[in-house]
């Protein structure tokens, strides 16, 4: 099967037009052409972080939805967003009550499923474990998952107001009574009561160090999250991390870079130009060279428009904006069989149109998506470039 008179993007440069040849799921041959070609064909995106599937299968407070309705929706959402690859970010947190969205027991019950529902879907689903390292009683239920192969990847995080993502609590209390469900006194009254019950730092400590433990002893990649200070880029890096994801500050990501992590950033983050919690702006990270990745954080369908909003200030133009939701993600994460278009490599791509519309999306060769608007060549007669 051919792709044929496409602009296609490679790894460090463009082919203006071009064809590209698949066979047994991989990508066999790449041509270069003449012509005027109306879709471009870029790599699947890599996606190491999307917290959909919480939303998926709780949309609203106290509604939930089976997993196969759940899951089959987010899949179909992926792959018309161009994403072949996606980490599902599952929470564990110490505040929720069992059976609640994040408890140990939901959580667990989402990983396990999850897993068990692979087979049918389109995309390549994987496991992103964030883990509230002050929860120190599900420890071992992350041991138990990671033992069992469910977990493909793990990230540390602490949500105690006044430090990481919250670290400004005016900014807190203000997220939380914008919608009119709370009142400020009651905001503030549940933030103090999260910082009072705070565990101490050794404990927080101790259980970095058993959680770092066990993600090599098994394998898996370390990520931190929120780092807002250069001690705590620090320590991450020491401990084993190799991601830090979504760096709350200039000077916390500058370190993380210094120490040889990859900083992740959220691609609404990056198509918007700001953080929604006033936190450190994708742009500004990208503008001084300490963005290594774009996620889709809370919406695949961002991803593709914050690769164009940074590809005119990268040094790389598109290219060099393109490996941050495709190769770069599938380096860190240990996927050397994709993320980018290269012949031997799997045939994960996206095509999209001229108005940057996701039109078809391929998977291992096969189509997972399509809007009807482009079709493949069984066979090809190429035209000389």
């Amino acid at each position: 099967m051919w792709l044929s008179d496409v602009t296609i993007v490679l790894r460090d440069r463009v082919i203006p037009c071009g064809a590209l040849r698949i066979e047994n799921g991989v990508i066999a041959d790449i041509t270069e052409t003449a012509g005027q070609p109306a879709h471009m064909v870029i790599p699947g995106f890599v996606d190491m972080h999307g917290d959909m599937i919480e939303l998926e299968l709780e949309p609203r407070p106290g509604v939930d939805f089976p997993m196969e309705v759940a899951v089959a929706h987010l899949d179909a959402r992926l792959a018309a967003a161009g994403v072949t690859t996606a980490y599902a970010g599952v929470s564990f947190s110490r505040n929720a009550v069992d059976g609640e969205r994040r408890s140990f027991e939901h959580t667990s019950n989402i990983i396990r499923t999850l897993k068990s529902h692979q087979n049918g879907l389109r995309v390549d689903h994987r496991v992103h474990a964030r883990f509230d390292i002050t929860f120190t009683e599900a420890i071992d239920a992350l041991e138990g998952l990671l033992q069992s192969g469910a977990v493909d990847l793990v990230s540390v995080m602490d949500h105690t107001p006044g430090q990481g993502q919250y670290r400004n609590l005016e900014k807190l209390v203000a997220y939380r009574t914008r919608k009119g469900t709370m009142t400020e006194s009651e905001a503030r009254s549940q933030i103090q009561a999260r910082i009072d019950s705070a565990i101490p730092a050794e404990q927080i400590y101790a259980n970095l160090q058993v959680v770092s433990g066990l993600c090599k002893e098994h394998g898996v990649a370390l990520a931190s999250h929120d780092d807002d200070t250069v001690e705590k880029a620090g320590l991450m890096a020491d401990i084993g991390a190799v991601i830090s994801e979504f760096p709350v500050t200039l000077e916390a990501a500058e370190v993380a870079v210094e120490r040889g992590l990859m900083t992740a950033m959220g691609a609404p983050n990056a198509m918007r130009g700001q953080s929604y919690s006033g936190n450190l702006s994708a742009r500004d990270a990208h503008g001084r060279g300490l963005l290594h990745i774009l996620a889709a954080d809370y919406h695949p369908a961002a991803i593709l428009p914050a690769i164009r909003a940074l590809s005119a200030a990268d040094p790389d133009g598109l290219p060099g904006a393109m490996r941050l939701a495709t190769v770069n993600p599938a380096s860190a994460l240990g996927l050397s069989d994709r993320g980018e278009i290269a012949v031997g490599k799997r045939a994960d791509l996206a095509v999209i149109d001229g108005k940057d519309r996701v039109v078809t999306t391929y998977h291992a060769g096969e189509a997972i998506f399509s809007n009807g608007a482009f079709a493949a060549d069984p066979d090809l007669t190429l035209k000389a470039g």
